[in-house]
């Protein structure tokens, strides 16, 4: 995912990689538009993880940032249609 997110690939956005917000770190986050994008991989399945990613995306919602989550199955057999959902929001959020 990173490969298609640097240098600024997707609406002309800078992307940061495993960035501090809070006490979180975000896979991906582009700063000017305030959007999050997480790959859920296997330890994000099950009702504590489920909930543990809710409150995390509430406390990060509360400062504005919108957060989008992916399976790492997505992004690995549809990165086209990941990138364009990203691409669709970057876009709503300029």
């Amino acid at each position: 995912m990173w490969n298609c997110l640097k240098k600024s690939q997707v609406e002309g956005k800078k992307f940061r990689r495993q960035h501090s917000i809070g006490p979180f770190i975000a896979d991906f986050y582009c700063p000017e538009c305030r959007v999050i994008v997480e790959l859920d991989g296997s330890v994000h399945s099950g009702q504590m993880a489920s909930e543990r990613d809710d409150k995390r995306t509430a406390f990060l919602e509360r400062f504005g940032i919108q957060v989008l989550r992916f399976k790492n199955d997505d992004v690995i057999q549809n990165r086209e249609w990941v990138v364009e959902v990203i691409r669709a929001v970057l876009k709503s959020r300029a």
